[in-house]
Protein backbone atom coordinates (compact mmCIF):
# COMPACT_ATOMS: atom_id res chain seq x y z
CA UNK A 1 0.00 0.00 0.00
CA UNK A 2 3.02 2.32 0.04
CA UNK A 3 3.42 4.95 -2.65
CA UNK A 4 6.61 5.75 -4.57
CA UNK A 5 9.34 6.18 -3.54
CA UNK A 6 8.50 4.64 -0.13
CA UNK A 7 7.48 1.39 -1.81
CA UNK A 8 10.81 1.01 -3.63
CA UNK A 9 12.76 1.96 -0.49
CA UNK A 10 10.91 -0.63 1.61
CA UNK A 11 11.36 -3.33 -1.03
CA UNK A 12 15.06 -2.49 -1.42
CA UNK A 13 15.75 -2.70 2.32
CA UNK A 14 13.74 -5.92 2.64
CA UNK A 15 15.82 -7.59 -0.08
CA UNK A 16 19.17 -6.32 1.20
CA UNK A 17 18.35 -7.46 4.76
CA UNK A 18 17.26 -10.87 3.46
CA UNK A 19 20.54 -11.19 1.53
CA UNK A 20 22.48 -10.26 4.69
CA UNK A 21 20.63 -12.88 6.77
CA UNK A 22 21.32 -15.59 4.18
CA UNK A 23 25.00 -14.63 4.01
CA UNK A 24 25.35 -14.67 7.80
CA UNK A 25 23.61 -18.05 8.01
CA UNK A 26 25.91 -19.58 5.36
CA UNK A 27 29.09 -18.67 7.20
CA UNK A 28 27.62 -19.51 10.61
CA UNK A 29 26.77 -22.99 9.35
CA UNK A 30 30.20 -23.30 7.75
CA UNK A 31 31.91 -22.37 11.03
CA UNK A 32 29.82 -24.57 13.32
CA UNK A 33 29.12 -27.57 11.08
CA UNK A 34 31.90 -29.59 12.68
CA UNK A 35 30.40 -29.21 16.14
CA UNK A 36 26.67 -29.03 15.51
CA UNK A 37 26.09 -32.81 15.39
CA UNK A 38 27.66 -33.34 18.81
CA UNK A 39 25.82 -30.34 20.23
CA UNK A 40 22.46 -31.64 18.96
CA UNK A 41 23.14 -35.12 20.37
CA UNK A 42 24.04 -33.63 23.75
CA UNK A 43 20.94 -31.43 23.62
CA UNK A 44 18.70 -34.39 22.83
CA UNK A 45 20.08 -36.41 25.73
CA UNK A 46 19.72 -33.47 28.11
CA UNK A 47 16.17 -32.74 26.91
CA UNK A 48 15.09 -36.36 27.37
CA UNK A 49 16.58 -36.47 30.87
CA UNK A 50 15.17 -33.13 32.04
CA UNK A 51 11.99 -32.53 30.09
CA UNK A 52 10.99 -35.77 28.44
CA UNK A 53 9.14 -35.70 25.12
CA UNK A 54 8.00 -32.09 25.60
CA UNK A 55 11.58 -30.92 26.11
CA UNK A 56 12.66 -32.79 22.98
CA UNK A 57 9.88 -31.10 21.03
CA UNK A 58 11.04 -27.67 22.20
CA UNK A 59 14.61 -28.55 21.19
CA UNK A 60 13.47 -29.57 17.70
CA UNK A 61 11.45 -26.36 17.36
CA UNK A 62 14.36 -24.11 18.31
CA UNK A 63 16.69 -26.04 15.98
CA UNK A 64 14.55 -25.33 12.90
CA UNK A 65 12.91 -21.97 13.69
CA UNK A 66 15.86 -20.16 12.08
CA UNK A 67 15.15 -21.97 8.83
CA UNK A 68 11.50 -20.93 9.05
CA UNK A 69 12.46 -17.28 9.46
CA UNK A 70 14.78 -17.52 6.46
CA UNK A 71 12.02 -19.11 4.39
CA UNK A 72 9.68 -16.24 5.27
CA UNK A 73 12.35 -13.73 4.19
CA UNK A 74 12.91 -15.62 0.93
CA UNK A 75 9.21 -15.63 0.11
CA UNK A 76 8.80 -11.96 0.99
CA UNK A 77 11.71 -10.98 -1.24
CA UNK A 78 10.60 -13.17 -4.11
CA UNK A 79 6.98 -12.04 -3.90
CA UNK A 80 8.12 -8.43 -3.93
CA UNK A 81 10.35 -9.08 -6.94
CA UNK A 82 7.50 -10.84 -8.76
CA UNK A 83 5.17 -7.83 -8.35
CA UNK A 84 1.88 -8.52 -10.08
CA UNK A 85 2.94 -12.15 -10.53
CA UNK A 86 3.11 -12.71 -6.76
CA UNK A 87 0.52 -15.50 -7.02
CA UNK A 88 3.12 -17.56 -8.88
CA UNK A 89 5.38 -17.17 -5.82
CA UNK A 90 2.66 -18.72 -3.64
CA UNK A 91 2.29 -21.64 -6.04
CA UNK A 92 6.06 -22.03 -6.13
CA UNK A 93 6.21 -21.92 -2.33
CA UNK A 94 3.66 -24.72 -2.03
CA UNK A 95 5.50 -26.82 -4.61
CA UNK A 96 8.78 -26.09 -2.82
CA UNK A 97 7.37 -27.16 0.55
CA UNK A 98 6.11 -30.42 -0.96
CA UNK A 99 9.54 -31.05 -2.47
CA UNK A 100 11.16 -30.17 0.87
CA UNK A 101 9.01 -32.77 2.63
CA UNK A 102 10.02 -35.36 0.03
CA UNK A 103 13.71 -34.46 0.41
CA UNK A 104 13.41 -34.61 4.20
CA UNK A 105 11.90 -38.06 4.01
CA UNK A 106 14.61 -39.18 1.56
CA UNK A 107 17.33 -37.84 3.88
CA UNK A 108 15.73 -39.65 6.81
CA UNK A 109 15.67 -42.92 4.88
CA UNK A 110 19.10 -42.58 3.27
CA UNK A 111 21.12 -40.62 5.83
CA UNK A 112 23.73 -43.39 5.92
CA UNK A 113 24.19 -43.32 2.15
CA UNK A 114 24.09 -39.61 1.26
CA UNK A 115 27.19 -37.52 1.95
CA UNK A 116 25.48 -34.77 3.93
CA UNK A 117 28.57 -32.53 3.95
CA UNK A 118 28.65 -32.49 0.13
CA UNK A 119 24.88 -32.06 -0.08
CA UNK A 120 24.83 -29.02 2.18
CA UNK A 121 27.89 -27.55 0.48
CA UNK A 122 26.06 -27.51 -2.85
CA UNK A 123 22.86 -26.14 -1.35
CA UNK A 124 24.98 -23.42 0.26
CA UNK A 125 26.37 -22.49 -3.16
CA UNK A 126 22.82 -22.29 -4.50
CA UNK A 127 21.91 -19.96 -1.62
CA UNK A 128 24.81 -17.68 -2.57
CA UNK A 129 23.24 -17.10 -5.99
CA UNK A 130 19.83 -16.51 -4.40
CA UNK A 131 21.30 -13.94 -2.01
CA UNK A 132 23.16 -12.27 -4.88
CA UNK A 133 19.85 -11.93 -6.72
CA UNK A 134 18.19 -10.38 -3.68
CA UNK A 135 21.06 -7.90 -3.30
CA UNK A 136 21.07 -6.85 -6.96
CA UNK A 137 17.29 -6.48 -7.05
CA UNK A 138 17.41 -4.42 -3.85
CA UNK A 139 19.90 -2.08 -5.53
CA UNK A 140 17.55 -1.87 -8.52
CA UNK A 141 14.77 -0.74 -6.18
CA UNK A 142 17.04 1.99 -4.79
CA UNK A 143 17.68 3.15 -8.37
CA UNK A 144 13.94 3.40 -8.96
CA UNK A 145 13.58 5.35 -5.70
CA UNK A 146 16.20 7.85 -6.93
CA UNK A 147 18.71 6.98 -4.21
CA UNK A 148 21.34 5.79 -6.73
CA UNK A 149 22.05 7.90 -9.80
CA UNK A 150 25.35 6.47 -11.07
CA UNK A 151 25.90 3.31 -13.07
CA UNK A 152 22.21 3.17 -14.04
CA UNK A 153 22.80 2.71 -17.77
CA UNK A 154 21.82 -0.68 -19.20
CA UNK A 155 24.84 -2.98 -19.22
CA UNK A 156 23.48 -5.30 -21.93
CA UNK A 157 20.21 -6.50 -23.40
CA UNK A 158 19.71 -10.25 -23.92
CA UNK A 159 15.92 -10.13 -23.94
CA UNK A 160 15.98 -11.65 -27.44
CA UNK A 161 17.78 -14.71 -26.01
CA UNK A 162 16.21 -15.12 -22.55
CA UNK A 163 13.55 -12.56 -21.61
CA UNK A 164 12.15 -12.38 -18.08
CA UNK A 165 8.58 -11.71 -19.19
CA UNK A 166 6.32 -14.79 -18.76
CA UNK A 167 4.20 -13.58 -21.67
CA UNK A 168 7.16 -14.06 -24.03
CA UNK A 169 6.63 -17.82 -24.27
CA UNK A 170 8.53 -20.75 -22.79
CA UNK A 171 11.81 -18.83 -22.58
CA UNK A 172 9.99 -15.98 -20.87
CA UNK A 173 8.64 -18.40 -18.26
CA UNK A 174 12.14 -19.73 -17.62
CA UNK A 175 13.45 -16.18 -17.36
CA UNK A 176 10.70 -15.18 -14.93
CA UNK A 177 11.47 -18.21 -12.73
CA UNK A 178 15.16 -17.29 -12.72
CA UNK A 179 14.17 -13.70 -11.91
CA UNK A 180 12.21 -14.85 -8.85
CA UNK A 181 14.93 -17.28 -7.71
CA UNK A 182 18.22 -15.51 -8.41
CA UNK A 183 17.20 -11.97 -9.44
CA UNK A 184 17.85 -12.54 -13.14
CA UNK A 185 17.08 -9.71 -15.56
CA UNK A 186 17.73 -9.53 -19.29
CA UNK A 187 18.46 -5.79 -19.09
CA UNK A 188 20.52 -5.15 -15.93
CA UNK A 189 21.98 -1.80 -14.98
CA UNK A 190 25.75 -1.64 -14.69
CA UNK A 191 25.70 -1.16 -10.93
CA UNK A 192 23.28 -4.04 -10.28
CA UNK A 193 25.23 -6.36 -12.57
CA UNK A 194 28.58 -5.47 -11.00
CA UNK A 195 27.14 -5.78 -7.48
CA UNK A 196 25.76 -9.24 -8.35
CA UNK A 197 29.06 -10.31 -9.90
CA UNK A 198 31.19 -8.96 -7.03
CA UNK A 199 28.99 -10.65 -4.41
CA UNK A 200 29.09 -14.03 -6.17
CA UNK A 201 32.87 -13.95 -6.71
CA UNK A 202 33.80 -12.78 -3.20
CA UNK A 203 31.29 -14.84 -1.20
CA UNK A 204 31.78 -17.96 -3.32
CA UNK A 205 35.55 -17.73 -2.76
CA UNK A 206 35.19 -17.24 0.99
CA UNK A 207 32.58 -20.00 1.29
CA UNK A 208 34.48 -22.65 -0.69
CA UNK A 209 37.95 -22.10 0.76
CA UNK A 210 39.15 -24.78 3.21
CA UNK A 211 38.07 -24.35 6.82
CA UNK A 212 40.96 -23.69 9.15
CA UNK A 213 41.53 -26.33 11.83
CA UNK A 214 40.91 -23.73 14.53
CA UNK A 215 37.43 -23.15 13.11
CA UNK A 216 36.43 -26.78 12.69
CA UNK A 217 38.00 -28.19 15.85
CA UNK A 218 35.29 -29.69 18.01
CA UNK A 219 34.92 -28.64 21.60
CA UNK A 220 36.36 -31.14 24.04
CA UNK A 221 37.54 -31.22 27.58
CA UNK A 222 41.25 -31.73 27.94
CA UNK A 223 42.25 -34.66 30.14
CA UNK A 224 45.16 -34.30 32.58
CA UNK A 225 48.35 -36.03 31.55
CA UNK A 226 48.88 -39.40 33.24
CA UNK A 227 51.36 -39.43 36.08
CA UNK A 228 53.94 -42.09 36.66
Amino acid sequence: GLEAPAEQIFEGFAMVIAAAVVTWMLFWMRRTSANIKGQLHAGVERALMEGGIFGLGILAFTAVIREGIETALFLMGQATAAGTEASSTLIGAIIGLVIAVAIGYALYRGARIINLRTFFSWTGIALIFIAAGLLSHGIHEFIEAGWISFGTATAFDISAVLPHDPEAGALGVIGSILRALVGYTSTPEWITFLAWLAYVVVVLYLYTRPVRPSESRSLRTEQPAPTA
